[in-house]
């Protein structure tokens, strides 16, 4: 009886709405993705000193209201702490989770939960592009597959379960463009409201989110001069600036205790922080160490063609010329049109942070991973692209065959790369579109997450039965991270630089192409997801 319950609850949820019933399905499934593999990933290198941040701001806010409390004892004060400027609107909550609710106690289950509260946010962003796309395009399923790209992003997958910074940024920014969206399509207080909380959630994870603001003022602006030419709506427009700007202060206030003390100056600082951020160190780029300080203009669009998928980047690169030719062909009466509006709105989010890191010569490192908020509109763009070769097909016999042929073409590259992610799964990280391993391993960092000493870690676990296990690597703080998600049981027998004549050696591959010295051990076991090696286990006795 239970199953025809079931059947006619399904039965009616679908002829309610099926376009409901199809997103909502999606959605779930997405989230029972994300409970299957959570429990995969290695602990990257932020996630301890993040963590720590979160406990740093929590610590500062029940200290203002309970002064003699004995929250977190062995965390730094926010007073004098070296990265107390960082924002924490994902860090706090989950360290208050932590301790408040959860009570837990054990590394594993601190950082499982952690890679799973990742990826809800992430999930959040996938659902934001979703709304944005559908918004643009007019189409649910156009929504759908947009999403899709996102989730199809193998290094964007991976690090949905561990990128606590670049990731959760991202999901935020997504949503503020989204609630920007909205605003722009019915200026509401309300809705003013609602954007500038979003855009205050996206600073107070990074500072960047700052950006919103710009990209706001820029676009009610537009609006104004090319929207509708309906009664009051100037007007409307211009009374949801001062609500806009009014609940992203506020709310960028209360979202990041650092400010509390000195709200004006301490966002001043941070900003300054910000633009002169200086990380000194040598990164791997085209088979050349490069100084962090002497990045090359093209460091970054690089890092982006070779890590996207081949058919994202050619769609991307089709909707770009279409939303361009547009504009030049039909000049302004394309600004008149609310689609028009939110191409311009696409193109600066994506050129414009690339520009300023290429303008300011800003220092960034480990990729692109700092400019991963700009993903989402490469692939609002792709979609663009790939739209207009369809309805081009649509329209002309003669590009019937394109049309059909670049989407074959585009599916199949899109299966491939699910085969891809399977095989290297968990390590998706590694991801490289059309590099050959040969050419990845001379000439880029691999994993410079260093997620793949789990993995390393436990083959030795299953493969060598002593009671003590001796380890050690280059940075050891890299086997303390992953030692710290393993089992109790597995994690209670290593043993790092301890005496002993039988020693495993872990590297990875991040800033150096060389194989490590023999001197070191014989290699017993190598981590080589998409068939390039990304760690190396050297045993020597």
């Amino acid at each position: 009886m239970l199953f025809y319950r079931l059947r006619d609850a399904l039965r009616a949820a679908f002829a309610a709405d099926p376009r409901t019933f199809y997103v909502r399905g999606y959605f779930v499934l997405l989230l029972l993705l994300g409970l299957c593999f959570y429990k995969d990933y290695g602990v990257s290198w932020d996630e301890q000193a993040d963590r720590t941040n979160g406990m740093v701001s929590a610590r500062y806010a029940v200290g203002l209201v309970a002064p003699n409390n004995n929250f977190f004892p062995n965390t730094p004060d926010i007073h004098g702490y070296v990265e107390n400027d960082h924002g924490v609107f994902f860090e706090m909550p989950l360290a208050l989770l932590d301790k408040v609710v959860f009570g837990i106690e054990d590394s594993r289950t601190y950082f499982l939960t952690r890679h799973f509260a990742v990826f809800v946010v992430f999930m959040m962003g996938v659902w934001a592009l979703y709304k944005t796309a559908r918004v643009r395009f007019r189409s649910t399923r156009v929504g759908l597959l947009a999403s899709t790209l996102l989730v199809l992003s193998p290094r964007f997958f991976a690090e949905s379960f561990y990128n606590g910074k670049d990731i959760v940024f991202l999901a935020f920014f997504t949503l503020g463009i989204y609630t920007l969206v909205r605003l722009l399509e019915r200026p509401t207080w309300r809705r003013a409201v609602v954007h500038g909380l979003a855009t205050a959630a996206a600073v107070d994870v990074r500072i960047l989110g700052i950006l919103l603001v710009a990209m706001t003022l820029g676009m009610l602006a537009l609006e104004a001069l090319f929207g509708p030419r309906e009664p009051q709506r100037g007007r409307r427009l211009g009374q949801v600036v001062p609500v806009f700007l009014g609940a992203a202060v506020v709310g960028i206030y209360l979202g990041w205790p650092y400010l509390w003390e000195a709200p004006v100056r301490n966002f001043l600082t941070a900003f300054d922080n910000m633009k002169k951020f200086r990380f000194i160190a040598e990164v791997l780029y085209m088979g050349r160490r490069v100084s962090t300080l002497e990045l090359p203009w093209h460091y970054a669009p690089v890092w982006i063609v070779i890590t996207t998928p081949v058919a994202y980047t050619a769609a991307f690169v089709l909707g770009v010329l279409g939303a361009l030719a547009a504009l030049v062909r039909r000049h302004l009466a394309h600004l008149r049109t609310f689609a028009g509006r939110l191409d311009i709105l696409f193109l600066g989010w994506f050129i414009l942070p690339i520009a300023m890191v290429i303008v300011l010569h800003s220092v960034i490192y480990d990729g692109w991973r700092h400019l991963y908020f700009v993903y989402p509109a490469l692939l609002l763009l792709a979609v663009r692209g790939a739209g207009s070769v369809w309805q081009l097909g649509r329209h002309y016999r003669w590009a019937r065959p394109v049309a059909l042929g670049a989407a074959v073409l585009a599916g199949g590259e899109m299966l491939y790369t699910i085969g891809r992610m399977v095989q290297a799964h968990p390590q998706e990280q590694v991801y490289f579109s059309f590099l050959s391993p040969a050419e990845v391993e001379t000439q880029f960092e691999r994993d410079y997450w260093a997620l793949t000493y789990r993995q390393g870690l436990e083959w030795i676990a299953r493969h060598d039965p002593s009671p003590q296990i001796n380890v050690r690597t280059t940075n050891p703080g890299l086997i303390d991270n992953n030692l710290a998600i393993m089992k109790p049981e597995d994690r209670a027998r290593f043993r790092e630089n301890a005496p002993g004549k039988a020693q495993y050696f872990l590297g990875a591959y991040r800033v150096h192409p060389e194989p490590y010295p023999d001197s070191l051990g014989n290699e017993v076991y190598a981590v080589k997801p998409y068939g390039i090696k990304a760690l190396t286990v050297l045993y020597k006795w």
